[in-house]
């Protein structure tokens, strides 16, 4: 009876099961000789997903290529065998970290609570920490819904993953100093195991987090493709962050820029191709986080703020107490109030941002203030938000007497309002049951998580965005 019972119940638990025991039966000792372990989710209704983001990757780097003379034939290939987005408008801010959470949740910051790259560190007790952990996200993830569905996960790199729950494998994106000991502290946050396996696979070390050039995005590269051979998830999400980094250095549309762009393409073949190989059913779909724009000069907004006593340095530079604090984020910036609730303190600040803007020297294109970020999903520790005019970024903490402007180093920055063709990101998709040569228009980078987790016949039903319908026409 017992016997009969316990076979009675396999149809049940296995679905539940199959996800959670996956990395523990993939990552066992194989038997010399023996094939590797796979843990290829069962057969469910719906397709896998292979998500890949380029940071920085502009639509038109992709859609005019032919006529800019740009050799990407593996990104073409969206475009002439499956579905494309002539724009994604993003979120307040237009930065990676906040974006990529969009990307997974559907949801825009003020919803998920990524709401800029790096922590707000006020008295820089948090040596430039990013929000590196799943802990600070507050949002359903795609990587939840799968895993509800019966799929495996895996991740490789993206932004906001240390920590997360629902990945059967994670290589999550961290570092601190870029000490050797950043090894050490990604091996540790990754899934047990799970480095050593791979890096015994592809016979090098896997890349320290920090690593933004192109030899970190082959080294993933390669690790991706040797985790989707081994293991085949359901849903994997690959970062590459190489693209960005040479826009920031040298400009987007730049040589240099357009040299990695066509490094990266190859890149993404290689994805695609251990994908098909694992799931010839899979969907594969390419995404980036903003868009980009040239700059020339960087604005220091600490300088009123500590003209007008809104913020107290010590003699070595630093910051003892605040009033109001501006908190950077690429092309603009959130200014914070201690006190929000305080009218006095709002007005004082209101008014010495009006008479800031005033000076063309601050290049402040425009300032909202809390019901304007709420209308855009933005920041909600914010009483005010700072958009820069383009050619300006905004300058970090440099102590009390440092300038108000002086030029950049950057040559490109993101950041500014979503608002901006400029700030538009990528969004292109191929695969089984995907509209050949289809053109989506603009869409809302809160539409693509829901649209995948359908592919997946999974449910996001917090997103806050429909659905992109991608069925070919009937």
């Amino acid at each position: 009876m017992r016997r009969a019972a316990l076979a009675a119940l396999v149809p049940v638990l296995a679905p539940v099961l199959a996800p959670v025991l996956a990395p523990v039966i993939a990552l066992a000792p194989v038997p010399a000789g023996a094939a590797p372990a796979s843990a290829a989710s069962p057969p469910r209704a719906g397709q896998p997903v292979l998500l890949v983001s380029i940071d920085g990757l502009r639509p038109d780097d992709v859609l005019a290529a032919e006529a800019r003379g740009i050799r990407v034939p593996n990104l073409r290939r969206f475009v002439v065998a499956g579905s494309y987005a002539t724009g994604v408008t993003g979120v307040l801010p237009t930065l990676t970290y906040p974006s990529h959470t969009t990307l997974l949740t559907g949801t825009a910051p003020a919803r998920h609570g990524i709401v800029n790259n790096t922590t707000f560190d006020p008295t820089q007790i948090n040596s430039g920490g990013w929000y590196w952990y799943a802990a600070d996200q507050r949002a359903r993830t795609l990587w939840d819904a799968a895993r509800e569905a019966g799929w495996t996960t895996a991740n490789i790199h993206w932004p906001v993953s240390v920590g997360a729950a629902n990945l059967t494998w994670n290589l999550p994106q961290i570092w601190r100093s870029g000490h050797d000991d950043d090894r050490k502290l990604l091996t540790a946050l990754a899934t047990p195991g799970l480095v050593t396996v791979l890096e015994q696979a592809c016979g090098e070390p896997y890349a320290q987090g920090i690593d933004e050039t192109l030899a970190g995005d082959r080294n993933r590269t390669r690790f991706a493709a040797s985790l989707i051979r081994r293991h085949r998830p359901g849903l994997v999400t690959v970062y590459l962050a190489a693209l960005d980094h040479e826009e920031h250095a040298s400009g987007p549309g730049s040589p240099q820029a357009v040299a990695v762009l066509e490094a990266i393409d190859a890149l993404v073949g290689e994805l695609a191709e251990a994908e098909l190989a694992a799931h010839p059913d899979a969907v594969i779909a390419l995404v980036s986080d903003h868009g980009f724009a040239a700059t020339d000069s960087e604005v220091n907004l600490f300088r009123p703020f500590v003209e007008a006593g809104l913020i107290t340095a010590n003699a070595e530079g630093k910051i003892t107490a605040w009033e109001a604090m501006p908190w950077p984020s690429g092309g603009s910036f959130a200014i914070v109030l201690a006190r929000p609730d305080d009218a006095a303190l709002v007005a004082r600040v209101r008014a010495l941002l009006d008479q800031v803007r005033a000076d063309p020297a601050a290049r402040i294109a425009s300032v909202s203030d809390g019901t304007g970020i709420a209308a855009a999903g933005g920041n909600p520790q914010a009483s005010f938000y700072v958009e820069l005019a383009r050619g300006a970024l905004s300058a970090p903490w440099r102590g009390a007497s440092a300038p108000l402007t002086r030029a950049s180093t950057y040559k490109g920055m993101h950041g500014y309002f979503p608002q901006s063709p400029e700030m538009r990101s990528t969004f292109m998709i191929r695969g089984r049951g995907i509209a050949a040569g289809r053109n989506l228009g603009v869409i809302d980078m809160r539409a693509i998580a829901p649209t995948l987790a359908g592919l997946m016949a999974a449910r996001l039903p917090g997103a806050e965005a429909a659905p992109v319908d991608l069925a070919p026409a009937r």
